[in-house]
């Protein structure tokens, strides 16, 4: 006589993207094909995010993974997550900064949030919606999660377009290259050349002041140089990419350093803001911010960063307060 066997339920890894535009739907092909969690794909548009999660999984067929895209309009398929990602907003056109957006994606972000959190309260968040620092502020202060739950996408980011211009400079394998950034996700984050190798070897070594000084220019414009090609939009290949990793990350505890938006509490001399730092991230999300010796400039750029992201906050608490009653 055969006897059946039941194993114990299974409850694997779940990532719900708040935001099926090009960003959230990258990224859930990101994380489906590399076998990282099943993805809950939400939309506010009706029948979005189901046909992207559709077509996602007829291609899961053929790249061979058994991963689950279930695409939704209502937050309740979303409860259970362990990473929520908000990608959620309206995206730059030409000539916009990221700062122009607070009005627009900061109701977005703080209702994302809120009923992302409702479903899946001991998730990890991590925000990407522009512009992300003061996103991610407004986010942690409408879930109330403790600051190491929460955190930006941003500096894995701006340190991949670092890395790609410095490899193209040398003409040198992008795999032997490093890159840090630090700071706002912005025209005045912080690319330090001190920190950005090849092959361990400081670019201070390898390239002139001039041409350092270039290709720090192009980083900081860097989604303004595609927003610009594009005409349309920003960019998503590269940042679903990042948000990619610091997922992994995060749910097969990792550990990487990698520069993250993270929750200030004294480190680099200030509180009470999120700001690019590098972080080892693991299953509980922010797990320690590394300080790095700054010089003088390098700080002084960094408090330049943090002022701007103040008076962003500033701005999105006063928008909050008129548009939905939200004070903070």
């Amino acid at each position: 006589m055969t006897s059946l066997f039941f194993p114990p339920s299974c409850h694997p890894t779940r990532v719900s993207i708040i935001g099926a535009g090009k960003v959230g739907g990258t990224l859930a092909q990101r994380i489906a094909e590399s076998n990282v969690a099943n993805v809950v794909l939400l939309d506010v548009v009706e029948g979005l995010p189901q046909g992207v999660a559709l077509d996602l999984m007829q291609a899961g067929s053929v790249e061979g993974h058994d991963r689950k895209i279930q695409g939704t309009n209502d937050y309740a398929d979303t409860a259970g997550s362990d990473v929520v990602v908000i990608t959620a907003g309206r995206p730059r056109t030409p000539g916009m900064s990221r700062s122009d957006l607070i009005e627009t994606n900061a109701p977005i972000v703080a209702k994302a949030a809120a009923e992302a959190m409702a479903y899946s309260p001991d998730a990890v968040f991590l925000i990407v919606t522009n512009p992300l620092d003061v996103m991610t502020y407004i986010a942690w202060q409408v879930t109330k999660l403790a600051p190491f739950r929460i955190m930006g996408m941003a500096g894995v980011l701006d340190s991949a377009r670092f890395q790609t211009f410095i490899a193209m400079e040398l003409n040198v394998s992008v795999a032997d290259v490093s890159a840090t950034v630090m700071g706002s996700h912005g025209d005045l984050m912080v690319p330090l050349p001190r920190y950005s190798t090849v092959n361990g070897i400081p670019i201070t070594e390898l390239l002139d002041e001039a041409t350092i000084h270039r290709l720090i220019d192009r980083t900081r414009n860097g989604g303004a140089e595609i927003v610009g090609l594009l005409k349309t939009g920003g960019a998503y290949y590269a940042p679903a990419s990042s948000i990619r990793m610091m997922v992994e990350s995060i749910l097969l505890n990792r550990r990487r350093l990698l520069p993250t938006s993270a929750y200030l509490q004294g480190e680099y001399g200030m509180k009470d803001i999120f700001l690019g730092v590098p972080c080892w991230l693991g299953c509980r999300g922010v797990e320690r911010v590394l300080e790095l010796p700054l010089t003088d400039d390098e700080r002084h750029a960094l408090e330049t960063c943090a002022a701007s992201v103040r008076e962003g906050i500033e701005k999105a608490d006063s928008i909050l307060a008129s548009t939905a009653g939200l004070k903070f």
